[in-house]
């Protein structure tokens, strides 16, 4: 071999040397150095819902606490799953997350035709807040309990309708766990989020709906919804008068409200740990405990490991109630 090749050979070899060791050190740099520039929370309903309020509460501490902006996308439809998509489909490298509520667990029952794995596609960062739904009807309306209503539904079985944060959402799920624990039928009016539920029933063109307590809290306090019940475990700290479903004689439809921040399964787990460390530390602040009482919520500090164990048990328990109430989408 000629001394000019030999020369070209060892240029090449030195030359992809380098570049392999700059692709490298640009993926570390890129962890070490995360987050280094804008972080989108991809949020599957719109303004005004729970999860929508609950991001747009974490996401402006977190880019205080990361130095980063953080913006909060709202991609409401099918249930989540549109949002769902587009976040599986996302570079898993941290900075497009996703933050869902207990509906996320139940779409692979409710739709045939999902595009990813809720579990296989997705790893939990941190699970957000626990907070109860509110059935509300109408400030005006007649009825003063839940006993109230379920007469007032069954009278007129089927021509009643309720409201929902869309098809498939937590709001759904809750009501029609409802109606299969009381016996009742009512046409289900699906919409695009809390905000859009509660104009239906405040202008009379619904009777009822499984509002989150964080987005129903302002319309309770005018007067312009009342409250009947609340869905979960126990009474909320913020309407302590209020009774649980189960105290209001409908054990069986109970239904606990939680929401989580996730991310793409191949997210580097180092940038997992941080957020969820960061977050974490946020929502353990006094400032951030009281604005949770006043929202009626309750934080749930899981580790990334525990979350993903937490969503799968959810999955089996909420995916089994949906099909004892033959709930399909497609």
């Amino acid at each position: 071999m000629n001394t000019q090749w030999i020369y070209k050979l060892a240029l090449f070899t030195v030359f992809s040397g380098a570049i392999t060791g700059y692709a490298q050190n640009q993926s570390t740099i890129t962890i070490d150095n995360y987050p280094n520039k804008s972080i989108r929370l991809v949020v599957p309903f719109g303004p005004g819902s729970a999860t929508d309020i609950l991001a747009r509460t974490i996401g402006e501490k977190l880019q205080l606490t990361l130095g980063q902006t953080v913006l909060i996308e709202n991609r409401p439809g099918a249930g989540g799953t549109i949002a769902s998509a587009q976040v599986a489909r996302a570079e898993p490298d941290g900075y497009t997350l996703l933050v869902v509520s207990a509906g996320h667990v139940v779409n692979p029952v409710l739709y045939k035709n999902l595009s990813y794995d809720t579990l296989r596609d997705f790893r939990g960062v941190i699970p957000l807040a626990n907070l109860p739904s509110a059935l509300v009807v109408r400030g005006s309306a007649p009825q003063n309990n839940l006993t109230d209503l379920v007469n007032f539904v069954k009278k007129q079985p089927g021509d009643l309708n309720y409201v929902s944060g869309g098809i498939g959402s937590a709001s759904h799920m809750n009501a029609e766990k409802f109606l299969l624990a009381a016996n009742m039928k009512a046409l289900h009016i699906p919409l695009k989020g809390a905000a859009d539920m509660a104009i239906e029933i405040i202008a009379g063109r619904s009777q009822f709906g499984f509002m989150p307590l964080i987005a129903a809290i302002p319309f309770i306090k005018d007067g312009r919804l009342k409250v009947l019940a609340v869905s979960s475990s126990q009474r909320s700290s913020v309407l302590p008068n209020v009774p649980t479903i189960a105290e209001a004689g409908q054990p069986e439809g109970e239904f606990n409200f939680w929401i989580g921040l996730i991310a793409p399964s191949k997210t580097p787990l180092k940038i997992i740990q941080q957020l969820n460390q960061e977050i974490s530390k946020i929502i353990s602040e006094p400032e951030l405990k009281e604005r949770y009482l006043k929202l009626g919520a309750e934080s749930m500090l899981l580790g990334p490991d525990k979350f993903d164990q937490f969503m799968e048990s959810e999955m089996k328990v909420l995916g089994a109630a949906m099909m004892k109430a033959n709930l399909k989408i497609d």
